[in-house]
């Protein structure tokens, strides 16, 4: 049986008969517990594999009996500047922290949006708490919100973390694991009160900005699923406005939003995908109007999140309440939202 010995930096791994032949990196990845294999590749590369001699190719088959070296070099610095920017925790440890993104907030830096991100006030508050997402000292990002898109978020603080949790995305709660729902105000009645909405996506050809319902076999498949949780009546049926709860099977670019529009029912305030809706603000019921106008950005809320921890294998469930626009939103079209029924107190 392989022995695997850790130090401080060091890793020791003896490889028995039974590894033979196996591709050294794809080896090393599935003994050594919280280090991915992209990390691994980038140990052998940069020289830091060792058995008889540097190992520096991907392929090289493992022999039984000889001892493999792994060094791990001290994290790397980011490269993002921390900033002092307030978040709302809902929980945190020494693996990952879980957020309650406000609007308005970008999650991850990018051209014009290079500071004041979620993940500069990450680095921040965290610190030396963060061990290396893949050998440097960042948060690790398994899932995003749009910039307007306010809701809850959990990020890694190591390694080990975020190859957990991006498991658990990647199979997006088909193996019972991971749960998400979202609360929306979209334009209009839906014609059921539970339905899916199935349509791949892909980058539009006209709009590289934008995410389009693709035909045929183009794109990527998505899969929405909806509950009709109300409808308030407008002026006009043209104002009349339905709050859903959604739940994602798959997990796209812009999905909830390109797929409510994809159907007619765009979410309320969407200046991307519903901008051709914005006329009937006029029509909406007279004590809602100003709240409605007043949004600024799409009326889509993360108000729920729910995923094994990566570490513990503990069952964690968080419930994140509508933020102060949309709750106005809400209670000037008469409205308390209920919660679901398996509901469990926020945690800090």
């Amino acid at each position: 049986m392989p022995i695997e010995k850790k130090l401080s930096s060091h890793i020791e791994v003896i490889a028995g008969p039974e590894d033979a032949g196996q591709r050294v990196d794809r080896w090393l990845a599935a003994k050594i517990d919280g280090i991915s294999r992209a990390r691994i590749q980038a140990l052998i590369r940069d020289g830091h594999v060792s058995a008889d001699g540097t190992i520096r190719e991907l392929r090289t088959p493992v022999k039984p009996g000889l001892t493999y070296n792994v060094n791990l070099p001290p994290a790397k610095e980011p490269g993002v500047v921390g900033e002092e920017i307030a978040l709302d925790i809902i929980f945190e440890d020494d693996e990952l922290i879980v957020i309650d993104k406000p609007a308005g907030l970008v999650v991850h830096p990018s051209a014009g949006h290079e500071a004041g991100t979620l993940v500069n006030a990450l680095i921040a508050h965290c610190g030396e708490s963060l061990s290396g997402i893949g050998g440097v000292k960042r948060p690790g990002i398994v899932h995003r919100l749009d910039k307007d898109t306010s809701g809850l978020l959990v990020i890694a603080k190591s390694d080990a973390a975020h190859q957990g949790l991006a498991a658990q995305f990647k199979s997006h709660g088909r193996d019972g694991r991971l749960h998400r729902s979202y609360l929306a105000f979209v334009w209009g009645r839906l014609p059921r009160p539970v339905g899916v909405i199935e349509a791949r996506l892909g980058r539009s050809r006209a709009n590289r900005l934008k995410i389009a319902v693709m035909r045929g076999e183009e794109g990527r498949e998505a899969k929405t699923h909806y509950e009709v949780l109300d409808v308030f009546a407008g002026e006009t049926s043209a104002g009349d406005i339905s709050l859903l709860r959604l739940a994602l099977e798959t997990g796209r670019t812009h999905q909830i939003r390109v797929h409510l529009a994809h159907i007619g029912h765009p979410v309320v305030g969407d200046p991307t995908y519903g901008a051709g809706f914005k006329t009937r603000l006029a029509s909406v019921r007279a004590n809602a109007k100003d709240a409605a106008a007043a949004l600024g950005r799409q009326a889509l809320h993360a108000e729920r999140l729910a995923f094994e921890h990566p570490i513990t294998g503990k069952k964690l469930n968080f419930y994140s309440k509508l933020p102060p626009d949309l709750e106005r939103l809400g209670e000037a079209l008469r409205f308390k939202p209920r919660l679901p029924t398996d509901k469990h107190p926020r945690r800090r």
